[in-house]
């Protein structure tokens, strides 16, 4: 029993949640870090979460920061998009559920890709076919072929910028 304990212990992640707490209660008080360390304490202690499947993944940290700029970038694009077509003086755009494959190797890295797409405006990932590798994405503007084959370009690019992240040939 004592071991299953030790290896749930997380000290960092108690310091993290300790300040969360800290952050939603306003201020950093003895009673609000105290309460902060009992919370994260219990958490981790009493709601163990499995080891992250972390062994074959490594980061190339200047891909990784290249790809945070430009999902910003798209982010703007894509919230002011969205934003016209909800408010265009046309009809609503045609809708599109399309299957796209997502060729990644580690379950782990195609949960961060899913978590980057349907974090967008615009389309969202609705299923995920694990032993395919493939998704199944819902898309807001499908008006035209161009437009579909945009935003599955843009999955295509999501991968290539995953694997490059994540995944060392």
């Amino acid at each position: 029993m004592y071991s299953g304990v030790r290896n749930r212990f997380r000290p960092i992640t108690i310091i993290l949640f300790t300040l969360m707490w800290c952050l939603l209660m306003g201020e950093f008080t003895w009673a609000n870090v105290i309460g902060g360390l009992l919370i994260g304490l219990a958490v981790v202690l009493l709601l163990p979460l499995p080891k992250l499947p972390v062994s074959n993944i490594s980061m190339n940290w200047p891909a990784a920061f290249g790809f945070i700029l430009r999902w910003f970038k798209e982010l703007v694009q894509a919230s002011i998009t969205v934003a016209w077509l909800a408010i265009r003086p046309k009809d609503p755009p045609k809708t599109a559920v399309v299957q796209v494959p997502m060729r990644v190797a580690n379950e782990l890295v195609l949960t961060l890709a899913t978590a980057a797409y349907n974090l967008q405006p615009g389309g969202s990932v609705s299923d995920i076919d694990i032993a395919n590798r493939q998704w199944t994405v819902h898309l807001l503007n499908a008006d035209n072929e161009e437009l579909l084959a945009q935003e599955i370009e843009k999955v295509a690019q999501l991968e290539r910028d995953m694997i490059r992240i994540f995944e060392r040939s």
